[in-house]
């Protein structure tokens, strides 16, 4: 099965001479292989198409895909978004009492299927020239548990209940106290005490919606998903924002919830899976133009068969190399010069105060800054970057800074490439940006996309590409992981390495994914203390030291994986919990 998929949002046939039709050979022909659409675009007939790739290559804008297909996979065909545009093959099958998780690339289906699975969509089993019916769907399905599922659905007997991707947009949609969207939400007060209790929402009841920061957006939109009376529950990337601590209370609170409903959820962070998820679909395709569910897999074989980039039981590889872990922790000291020294700093402002110890930071050195929300880590990366001033203490800082910010705003108008012309210049042509900043990145893309159309995962990769390219001594870069995917998040951590080692220059990575943390840090850096009220920073400590300290913090023990020695977190009070605390060994066991 060969497929033809036109990226519209990528097609700019006013800025180019329409190469796709002038240069393929079925055209010159007489052929109308690809003819021009109605707005203008061209449409590829799939039947005439042999498959040459020449118009893949001759588009300026990569905006063709031309993809082979495994024979009678066109039979799984769920839902084709029109005309030469992305499909989705095979559901996932929610199932009562477990936690069903979903697991691939951003752009590849996986919302796509909670919003059918949802009833928010119904599916055309590929036959887009017509309106959706759901007893054609329920014909497709039937004999299967989806025929069941889908049956409730259209009788209006089951409800679904769906907790975003973008929580950072809430504030656009609700303005008014948080208390007061809770509550109209879920009237039943015991359960939104509950609720409110277990995410910690007590203290920010009474702010405003729009003064919330991303992680208390999330935590409000995790609330209000759970307070709906629903059958089954759908949590799209439910620990963006979160810290290590939250992410494992809002995945119990989720694993609670599925005792007795349905609950299905798209998550990145491979440990917050691995602990939270039952039975994990793998999504393998090509980003934007189709998607296809794997068969169910235990969280354990899906993780690892994920990592690995191959699916035995469907003999398909969809990454060609795989991605490993260290068995052992990495060396103690560091043996470079020393870059930057910084003496013991304090900051206070709105009721704050964050408290730092001396550190030293080397050449070439990657550290990781962990630790819970709201004790300081970005206001740390600050005073380093010289956006705040520190109230005690100085920084005297004689080096070139580059700062990757939290939250990502521009006010640019214009194209991607326009900005990075502006910032890069001359730099954005070197062959060192092109192969280890440009390519890992996947930049060339979207170059030509202007920077308020893009996504918040597009966002983060512009973001990062950007500050690495300039030309600074030390790179801060405050969580790169948010809105990637898995694949992303590990290529990011493979670049900023890169880099630092190529470049002989340093880094201070804030992020709250583990697995990130664990591919990217030669060293740590540890946040403690209460949050919103006193932070404590000290290290940077070698890893091993350094996740000890941090982990023992916020009671958490992690194992390593007998096949892929990726970190797993071990269950709270489990034998090998008990042994490893005992033995003061939190993370490298």
């Amino acid at each position: 099965m060969r497929i033809a998929v036109l990226l519209k949002d990528r097609c700019h046939p006013k800025k180019c001479s329409m190469e796709c039709i002038n240069y393929c050979p079925k055209v010159r022909t007489g052929d109308e292989t690809i003819i021009v659409g109605d707005k203008g675009k061209p449409i590829i007939s799939e039947e005439l198409c042999v498959g040459c790739g020449i118009c893949i290559h001759k588009c300026p804008f990569d905006a063709i895909k031309i993809i082979g297909l495994p024979e009678g996979v066109e039979e799984d065909l769920v839902h084709q978004f029109g005309l030469n545009g992305f499909r989705l093959f095979r559901l996932p099958t929610p199932k009562a009492g477990n936690v069903i998780g979903l697991l691939g690339p951003n752009g590849i289906g996986k919302t796509t299927a909670i919003n059918i699975l949802a009833g928010e969509l119904t599916p055309n089993l590929g036959n887009y020239e017509k309106e959706p019916d759901w007893d054609v769907v329920l014909d497709k399905f039937s004999g299967t548990e989806l025929n069941d599922y889908f049956r409730k659905i259209v009788d209006g007997n089951f409800v679904a209940t769906i907790k975003p991707q973008y929580v950072d947009k809430l504030s656009t949609i609700y303005k008014g106290k948080v208390f007061e969207l809770l509550a109209k939400i879920g009237p039943d007060t015991d359960r939104l005490d509950r609720i409110v209790n277990d995410l910690e929402l007590k203290n920010i009841l009474d702010h405003d919606i729009t003064d919330l920061s991303g992680g208390e957006l999330q935590r409000i939109a995790i609330a209000a998903t759970m307070l709906k009376d629903a059958d089954i529950y759908f949590f799209d990337e439910p620990s963006s924002y979160l810290d290590i601590f939250q992410r494992l209370k809002i995945a119990k609170q989720i694993r609670l919830l599925a005792e007795d409903k349905q609950v299905v959820v798209i998550e990145h962070d491979l440990a917050v899976l691995d602990f939270l998820a039952d039975t994990v679909h793998i999504f393998y395709g090509s980003d934007g133009a189709y998607g296809i569910s794997s068969h169910p897999h235990n969280v354990r074989n899906a993780i690892n068969t994920y990592l690995n980039g191959y699916i035995r039981d469907e003999n398909v590889r969809f990454r060609d190399r795989e991605i490993k872990f260290e068995l052992h922790p990495p060396r103690v000291e560091w043996q470079s010069q020393p870059l930057l020294e910084f003496n013991p700093l304090q900051k206070k402002y709105n009721g704050f105060t964050l408290d730092t110890k001396k550190g030293l930071i080397h050449e070439g050195e990657v550290v990781g800054i962990v630790g819970p929300n709201s004790t300081g880590k970005t206001t740390f990366v600050k005073l380093l970057a010289g956006v705040i001033e520190p109230t005690e203490g100085q920084i005297e800082i004689k080096i070139r800074v580059s700062y990757k910010p939290q939250y990502i705003k521009t006010d640019f108008k214009g194209t991607v490439r326009e900005l990075y012309y502006t910032e890069l210049g001359e730099a954005m042509e070197s062959k060192f940006f092109i192969a280890e900043i440009e390519a890992p990145l996947d930049l060339e893309t979207l170059y030509d996309q202007p920077l308020d159309t893009l996504s918040g995962g597009e966002l983060q990769r512009i973001s990062i590409g950007l500050a690495l390219t300039l030309e600074a001594d030390i790179y801060l870069i405050d969580e790169p992981s948010a809105y990637l995917d898995s694949n992303q998040r590990m290529e990011v951590a493979k670049t900023i390495r890169r880099v630092m080692e190529k470049s002989g220059t340093s880094a201070l990575v804030v992020d709250h994914d583990v697995y990130f943390i664990d591919l990217v840090s030669d060293s740590i850096m540890v946040f403690m203390g209460e949050p919103a009220v006193q932070g404590y920073a000290e290290g940077p400590f070698d890893l091993r030291t350094g996740m000890n300290k941090f982990l023992k913090d916020v009671e958490i023990t992690f194992r390593r994986d007998t096949d892929t020695h990726r970190p797993r977190i071990n269950k709270a009070e489990s034998r090998l919990d008990r042994e490893q605390k005992s033995k003061g060994e939190y993370y490298y066991a």
